[in-house]
């Protein structure tokens, strides 16, 4: 291989990876609406996912930028997981067009006829409409033209090459499948692109660099390797990504390993069935056939395990969040029992009243503003106060004596309360930066004395505490109250004497008043919940429910 061979092959390579990426990015800003509103509406049913992968993918030539955009959408909650497979199948099957582009227009027509006018019109648009959608399509345009002109130049390269290349002496049988297979899949890994390696088995095939079925041992290779740009996406990322990466790689994997196996039946298939309909077909045309075919085979062959492996990827790569989301008391089969369904109850609420109590401690001691922490345990604290609802909807569906149906009311209460204190909290700590504004030290120590008691309060009002006293928590709160309304004419006072502006003043009165509202609704919420243990069934009454049961 001469010098000069070698740099257009490398030249082709970048034109069409540049090709790629101009198409894939003026695609996604021109329809970036369009595609959104799919995903958003079209993924009710797994076959409507795949279709609207292939859809998307088809038109954005880019399955990576699919899923990302997927893994966006989950992340969102527009989106759950088995959408998000149904989507990466589609986006597989929908990723093959690239190859049906280079086999029906890059070895049909005079190339560059059609591609420079494309570029020089694009480039046009891209100038004079500036950032918007006709500028974006006109770039797109662009890279319409620079890919086609990469693909001519790849062909032209490998024509002339003929078939001097080392890559024919690895033609032999099996073992050159699985070398031609590795080959794919680096090929693949170091251009992080998929199609273009496709287009280079493409336009190799048709320059007779490499036999055809080796070509297709290329594809499937190829086909592997595109996983690793969603495994590189997935790592560090959230669990969500990581579940969307492990579906991708499996998919493909198992899509890939099968036609491996199927090989020489495929191809045989796919030789004989355009002669049988007097087709008129060639290498590079039958290769972009044997990719969709072993994609759509793939399609066909995991759909039915789909279900079975979103749950099982449901259970992997777990963040701390979901598993403290998850209940640990809350048993269907003990709703039938009050004795266990109504300590199953207390026992759930006061791991919700602990992440309150989390809550409001981060949120009072913080000047930082906002964590991330606090969003985090305020979304695991409403799932858990839904899975107590649905608890408490099941409760009432058994034999449940008449003397502790009033009772029930009180855990929703509870619950309500510590969802308060989360609400609450998050507002103190978007307004806790105002307390470093404050210049009056005698202030300062007030609203310090003031904080200090509400935490004291917050440690209180733990029922789990064998010292828990409901009578001690009502007295602390009283003087909770004395100091807030002490505290508030002292701002109030400051104020009108100018010694604090008027603004930082109301601020400050505000956040003290939310401060005393979490104290008043952990207090709350302490008392009432004492009142399922208290009023808990005997062991005598439970064995009747249980029996009707």
């Amino acid at each position: 291989m001469t010098l000069s061979i070698l740099g257009n092959c490398i030249g082709g390579i970048g034109l069409f990876l540049l090709g790629m990426q101009l198409m894939t990015d003026g695609l996604k800003i021109a329809a970036g609406k369009t595609l959104r509103t799919i995903l958003e509406r079209s993924t009710a049913t797994p076959f409507r996912g795949i279709l609207s992968g292939v859809f998307i993918t088809s038109l954005v030539q880019s399955s990576s930028a699919v899923t990302v955009a997927t893994i966006g959408f989950v992340n969102a909650g527009l989106m759950d997981l088995l959408q998000a497979v149904t989507v990466i199948y589609g986006s597989n099957i929908g990723t093959t067009m690239t190859g049906w582009l280079v086999s029906l227009v890059g070895f049909k027509f005079d190339i560059k006829i059609f591609a420079l006018p494309l570029i020089g019109l694009g480039m046009f648009l891209r100038l004079t409409k500036g950032n918007g959608r006709s500028g974006a399509l006109g770039e797109t345009f662009a890279g319409f033209g620079v890919f086609f002109l990469g693909i001519d130049l790849l062909r032209a390269t490998f024509a002339e090459t003929g078939i001097n290349l080392p890559l024919t002496l690895l033609d032999g049988g099996v073992g050159s499948y699985f070398t031609f297979l590795v080959i794919g899949v680096l090929l693949t890994v170091a251009m992080q692109s998929s199609s273009a390696a496709i287009a280079i088995t493409l336009t190799a095939t048709a320059g007779g660099v490499i036999p055809f079925d080796s070509g297709a041992s290329l594809v499937i290779g190829a086909n592997i390797g595109s996983t690793s740009t969603a495994a590189l996406a997935a790592l560090g990322a959230t669990p969500n990504a990581k579940r969307v990466a492990t579906a991708h790689v499996i998919f493909n994997l198992v899509t890939g390993a099968v036609a491996l196996l199927l090989l020489p039946f495929l191809l045989h298939a796919l030789t004989v069935f355009p002669q049988i309909l007097h087709a008129q077909t060639n290498a590079t045309m039958l290769l972009a056939l044997f990719h969709t075919v072993f994609n759509i085979l793939g399609v066909g062959l995991m759909l039915p395990f789909t279900q079975f492996m979103v749950t099982r990827l449901t259970g992997w790569f777990r963040s701390h969040e979901e598993d403290e989301a998850q209940p640990l008391f809350l048993d269907t089969n003990i709703a039938a029992t009050p004795l266990l369904a109504f300590h199953a109850l207390a026992k759930e609420i006061e791991r919700i009243g602990n992440i309150a109590r989390r809550m409001a401690k981060g949120a009072i001691s913080s000047e930082a503003g906002p964590s991330l922490q606090l969003d985090t345990d305020r979304r695991t604290l409403l799932k858990l106060e839904i899975e107590v609802g649905n608890f408490i909807n099941l409760i009432r569906r058994g034999n449940l004596p008449e003397e502790l149906d009033h009772v029930l009311p009180n855990a929703l209460r509870v619950t309500s309360y510590y969802r308060e204190v989360a609400d609450v909290s998050l507002r103190i700590a978007q307004m806790q930066q105002q307390s470093r504004l404050l210049a009056n030290t005698a202030l300062a120590q007030e609203i310090g004395l003031y904080k200090q008691h509400v935490v004291k309060l917050l440690d209180l009002t733990d029922v789990a505490r064998e010292e828990y006293a409901p009578e001690e928590c009502a007295a602390l709160f009283k003087e909770t109250e004395e100091m807030y309304r002490h505290l508030k004419s002292s701002l109030l006072k400051a104020g009108t004497k100018n010694l604090l502006p008027v603004g930082l003043m109301v601020s400050l009165i505000d956040l003290m008043s939310d401060v005393r509202r979490i104290a008043d609704q952990i207090e709350k919420g302490a008392r009432y919940l004492t009142t399922l243990t208290t009023a808990m069934p005997t062991e005598d009454k439970a064995i009747p429910a249980q029996a009707a049961a």
